[in-house]
């Protein structure tokens, strides 16, 4: 949830002075002003960021171009010819049109038109990046493995950027978040906590994509308690990741070639022991330079520690109705809290703001401060703190 929202929201609906929201959330009282004065401007589209396209672009290429280029490739591929960029600017160059073989080749690309052939590029336009020291950066991802029962396994790993390390393995029937919490601490118990970690978006490791209603999950939950950067691929970017991918694939490739296919998960994570053992100590890995064994690598320089994660607050606006046992309810570290509003609200629309474990419970339409309380996660309900009523009259 931006940070945007939380300050509009506290502004507009509570009506609190911009100085004390900017007070209270870390922000300059100049940047909270042009906010609440762009809200008032422009609704909701406030609470999104401003495109930086600019208005035109003079130099692009034009539309009635573009359709030729496009109209000549496919004709090309269609009687059989080489329809390379090189071959269309010869072509545009004959109809009086002058275009770059790189300009052609992006609008093929725009257009969908070129098939990525990897193999066929030199190694000299890969981009290699690789964290300076152990423990800067842990890589973790899940895959899947059929067991020779038919059923399905998955496969959790944590591993090291910077030495190739596996530094955890391990097989489940489903990867849970609690399984990848588990598995975390006890990486972090054998090696102590690393700087940072790197992974995709699934839920097990990360809720930023899930519109912000859950919070937390358990495994960010500890990255923060132990001051770890958290880092996540963009969507439909694989390649962030490419170094735990590519180490899936050789896991397979090893499990693929072994006599005796497992039929059960303790045999799956007893040929996982033995192909880490393998991996780690009994083999070079030859794009660490100079090759040699991910554990001698991950040996040979002093490791990265976390750094000081205190001012990565939680901010979130959400919004619910009091039910009719006057409570709310919001999802903390994977589980769920209620929180008791009163009775006297049942039914009541309320936006409750929340920084971490501070929670603000306020009237939508009102903009009434109805509750205002700092979670304790041993407990799963949190109170009115009022005493309760007069017991009821006998009426007998």
């Amino acid at each position: 949830m931006s940070k945007a929202r939380l300050v509009i929201t506290a502004v507009v609906l509570e009506g609190r002075s911009q100085a004390e929201v900017a007070r209270t959330y870390g922000v300059s009282k100049g940047w909270a002003s042009k906010l609440i004065a762009r809200y008032r401007e422009e609704g909701e589209a406030a609470f999104e960021p401003r495109s930086r396209r600019p208005h035109s672009a003079p130099g692009s290429t034009p539309p009635e171009v573009v359709a030729k280029v496009v109209e000549l490739r496919r004709d090309l591929e269609r009687r059989g010819l080489d329809a390379g960029p090189k071959t269309i600017a010869w072509h545009l160059g004959h109809q009086g049109i002058t275009l770059s073989v790189a300009t052609i080749h992006r609008i093929l690309t725009s257009q969908g038109l070129v098939v990525p052939q990897p193999k066929k590029r030199p190694r000299s336009s890969y981009v290699r990046f690789e964290a300076e020291m152990p423990n800067e950066c842990w890589q973790s991802d899940v895959t899947h493995w059929l067991l020779a029962d038919g059923t399905d396994a998955e496969i959790l790993t944590f591993l090291d950027d910077h030495s190739r390390a596996i530094l955890h393995m391990s097989a489940h029937r489903h990867v849970t978040g609690t399984a990848v919490r588990q598995a975390f601490l006890k990486t972090v118990r054998a090696h102590g906590a690393p700087a940072s970690t790197l992974t995709d978006n699934g839920l097990v490791f990360t809720t930023r994509l899930a519109g912000g209603k859950g919070g937390r999950n358990a495994f960010e939950t500890e990255l923060r308690r132990l001051g770890v950067l958290q880092k996540n691929s963009r969507p439909n970017h694989p390649t962030t990741c490419g170094k735990i991918e590519r180490l899936h694939q050789t896991l397979k490739r090893w499990l693929a070639a072994q006599r005796r296919q497992p039929s059960t998960l303790i045999g799956l994570q007893r040929q996982l022991d033995r192909f880490g053992e393998d991996y780690n100590a009994r083999r070079p890995h030859t794009s660490l330079r100079p090759p040699q064994p991910p554990l001698e690598a991950y040996a040979a320089r002093p490791k990265a520690t976390p750094g000081n994660r205190d001012d990565d607050a939680h901010l979130r606006v959400r919004h619910d109705r009091v039910d009719r046992g006057g409570k709310v309810t919001l999802r903390v570290d994977g589980q769920l809290h209620s929180i008791g509003v009163g009775q006297a609200h049942s039914g009541t629309r309320v936006v409750l703001l929340v920084r971490d474990l501070e929670v603000r419970v306020v009237a939508e339409a009102t903009g009434e401060l109805l509750r205002e309380l700092t979670l304790d996660l041993s407990r799963r309900y949190h109170g009115t703190g009022k005493p309760p009523g007069p017991p009821p009259k006998n009426r007998g």
